[in-house]
C-alpha cells in the first residue's frame, strides 16, 4: 500500500476490523517512511454475473427480474414475499455455481424447477409465459407432465 503522504511503500497494519457488515475488512496502516496513519479497506472483488438472452444480447444478472416474475406467476396464490427472495436467491447461487454467464433459457428453468415445488398454480402460470404457450392443449400437456412428476410410484 502507498502512503498517500509521501508515496512510500513500507508501512505497518495499526488496526483491522470488519466493515460493512462483513463485506469489508478496515485496516488502520501507519506509513513507516513519514509516520502518517491512513485508513484502506479491503473487499472481495466481484466476478460479473451475466446472462445470455435469446437474441445473443448479455446483460448483468438482476435477481429482482425473477422475484418480479414470480411474484406475477404467484399473484393472489399463498406464496409470501420472503419466500419468492429466498427462491430468487437459491436460483442465483446455483446459477453462479455454474460459471460467470448463464443463458435465459437457464435461468427459467432454474426458476420452474423451484416453483414446482412451491406452488403448481404459480408453476404452470410461470412456465406459460416462459415456454410461450398459445392454447390450451399447452397447458394440457403441460399439466400432464406435472402430475406424472409430481405422482408417487405405486408399486
Amino acid at each position: 500500500m502507498r502512503c498517500p503522504q509521501c508515496s512510500s511503500t513500507d508501512d505497518k497494519v495499526v488496526d483491522s476490523r470488519s466493515a460493512e457488515e462483513g463485506a469489508a475488512i478496515r485496516r488502520r496502516r501507519e506509513c513507516l517512511g513519514c509516520g502518517r496513519r491512513f485508513t484502506t479497506y479491503e473487499r472481495l472483488e466481484e466476478v460479473p454475473f451475466v446472462v445470455v438472452k435469446r437474441s445473443g444480447a448479455r446483460e448483468a444478472f438482476d435477481r429482482r427480474k425473477i422475484v418480479e416474475g414470480v411474484a406475477a406467476a404467484a399473484k393472489n396464490r399463498p406464496v409470501v414475499a420472503s419466500v419468492r427472495e429466498s427462491l430468487a436467491a437459491e436460483v442465483e447461487e446455483g446459477l453462479r455455481l455454474e460459471g460467470s454467464e448463464v443463458t435465459t433459457e437457464r435461468v427459467g428453468r432454474a426458476v420452474l424447477l423451484r416453483l414446482r415445488d412451491l406452488d403448481e398454480v404459480a408453476y404452470l402460470r410461470f412456465a406459460s409465459v416462459y415456454k410461450g404457450f398459445t392454447g390450451a392443449g399447452d397447458f394440457q400437456r403441460e399439466v400432464g407432465l406435472l402430475v406424472k412428476q409430481s405422482a408417487p410410484k405405486r408399486s
